[in-house]
């Protein structure tokens, strides 16, 4: 069984693809934060040049927009779990299927579930999308929330691929690492 932990201090996985690339003609927005929106990434602005045909003087030049979503997880859609996870992974021989089980010790989503709604499922959102399970179940310790586990079945090779791509980049944003066990 494979594990991702947290490191207190900066591990190697953390800084692989975290240097910011300068890319010619490419400009980089700020971060956007929003309560009512799952977008919270970066947006670059790429401007792109286009002759209009029959000229050679004058030149319009449009900008394209690309939004990247910082990975995220969530049980409330919009609200972001701020909580970093243990998660274990397991895989069957053939490869075909498998499953993750996340386990967050005191959730900050306690802290906000009354005021905002109810716990609705577990969402991981990258740019690429959203993969999602209601497999959601909470430890209570004394009558109080103490821990929520939630789990996240893949039944085919690209569901793997898929949730292992949502991971790296989670990994990469939370100081995750991988320790194979």
């Amino acid at each position: 069984m494979a594990t991702l932990q947290t490191m207190a201090f900066s591990s190697p996985v953390s800084h692989c693809c975290q240097k910011p690339r300068f890319l010619p003609g490419v400009t980089s927005g700020v971060v956007c934060h929003s309560s009512r929106s799952a977008f919270n990434g970066q947006a670059l602005s790429v401007p792109i040049s286009r002759r209009i045909p029959g000229t050679f003087k004058n030149s319009r030049t449009s900008t394209l927009t690309i939004q990247m979503v910082k990975p995220s997880i969530q049980f409330i859609p919009g609200r972001d779990e701020q909580t970093i996870p243990d998660v274990k992974l397991t895989k069957s021989r053939d490869g075909t299927n498998g499953m993750a089980i996340f386990k967050f010790d005191e959730p900050s989503v306690f802290d906000s579930s009354g005021e905002v709604g109810d716990i609705t499922g577990f969402f991981m959102i990258d740019d690429e999308g959203t993969l999602q399970s209601v497999d959601v179940s909470a430890k209570f310790v004394n009558g109080r929330p103490a821990g929520i586990e939630a789990k996240y079945v893949m039944r085919t090779p690209r569901d793997w691929d898929r949730f292992m791509r949502f991971m790296e980049r989670y990994a990469n944003v939370n100081g995750l690492q991988f320790v194979k066990s």
